[in-house]
């Protein structure tokens, strides 16, 4: 990045000095028809008192914040450089600025006006170069700010993730476990579906961002391996609506609302039940998952990463895009999600 920027800078500042000196270049062409030595040494007057301000004097006095001593070094920079280059024969343009005025005679200060310009264009490329300077200091810390917030949101999204795959198999092997421990003839069906879960999170979930088709059939996969292992699954619903095969959405979202549902919606009696409802309708994504308040209680000292985890990264991802509500009501806990899919 600061190689290109470097680069970028350097073609800025050569077409801007070209620009710059082709005014004065023409006028001393038409006034005299020809450019003398002289000349050439003033056009270089302007870079020198920018340069010595954009590459000196402000990024080690003003961007430090050391005010006063910017403001003593500049004046005295600029004393001294007049004094020095009003020793230098004054030519085009600045030369037959007296011509142009004609009360010269009768006013004898404006005689010395072509030296009070050459001056005052002299201050104003010395200001110019500081302005600059602030400028790209500007863009700068505004690039550096927006690399370090996009490296800070990335790691605690991986940070994130690396917490919910573990969450995941955990709950997952749990599931696969209890068949097997009962001798279901469903076990081996379990293995399947969880390799397919498995194989979801290992090779899709590592992208930034996946078809939305592809979270949704691996939430079908999910609640599938849930009903092999539940006695009685009759009221577990899933409802999914809308044309969603184009649609793209960032990974495990919406998971662990469910695993939260499956963890908490059982029952004194074994009945599991939970309704999940997804419907898509153009670019808004309307997710619903409610449960029955059941025996397991949720220890909010001891909750897990699932629904803390789902949070942080719906404020990283879809900061403006997304309204979460999660209450309870009748004896049932609800989660009613909003995404704006970009």
């Amino acid at each position: 990045m600061k190689s290109t920027f470097r680069i970028k800078e350097f073609w800025i500042h050569f077409i801007s000095w070209i620009c710059l000196s082709s005014l004065p270049f023409g006028i001393a062409v038409i006034q005299i028809g020809t450019i003398k030595p002289v000349f050439l040494a003033q056009i270089f007057f302007n870079p020198i008192v920018f340069y010595a301000n954009y590459s000196f004097l402000a990024p080690k006095l003003l961007l430090k914040k050391k005010i006063v001593p910017y403001i003593v070094a500049s004046i005295s920079f600029l004393v001294l450089f007049n004094f020095i280059i009003n020793k230098v024969p004054v030519d085009p343009p600045f030369k037959h600025m007296s011509r142009i005025m004609q009360f010269e005679n009768d006013f004898p200060p404006v005689k010395d006006m072509r030296y009070a310009m050459r001056g005052v264009f002299l201050f104003a490329f010395f200001l110019l170069g500081g302005i600059f300077c602030l400028m790209v200091d500007f863009y700068k810390r505004d690039k550096l700010s927006k690399e370090t917030e996009a490296q800070r949101t990335e790691t605690e999204l991986q940070f994130l993730k690396a917490q919910l795959n573990p969450h995941f198999l955990f709950n997952s092997l749990n599931s696969v476990y209890s068949l097997v421990r009962n001798k279901s003839n469903d076990a081996p069906e379990a293995v399947l579906t969880l390799s397919e879960l498995m194989r979801y999170m290992l090779y899709e979930a590592n992208q930034e961002i996946v078809p939305l088709i592809k979270e949704i059939e691996y939430i079908k996969n999910y609640v599938s391996l849930q009903r092999l292992r539940l006695s009685n699954s009759e009221d577990v619903k899933l409802s999914i609506k809308g044309e969603y095969e184009k649609k793209k959405i960032y990974p495990l979202l919406l998971i662990s609302f469910i695993e939260n549902a499956f963890k908490y919606g059982t029952d004194f009696k074994g009945v599991t039940d939970i309704n999940i409802r997804i419907e898509v309708i153009e670019n808004t994504l309307k997710f619903n998952v409610s449960n029955i308040i059941g025996v397991y209680r949720k220890n909010k000292s001891n909750s897990g990463v699932g629904l803390t985890n789902i949070k942080n990264r719906l404020e990283l991802l879809y900061p403006d895009l997304h309204t979460l509500g999660i209450k309870e009501d009748n004896g049932r806990y609800m989660v009613d999600l909003i995404l704006i899919l970009e």
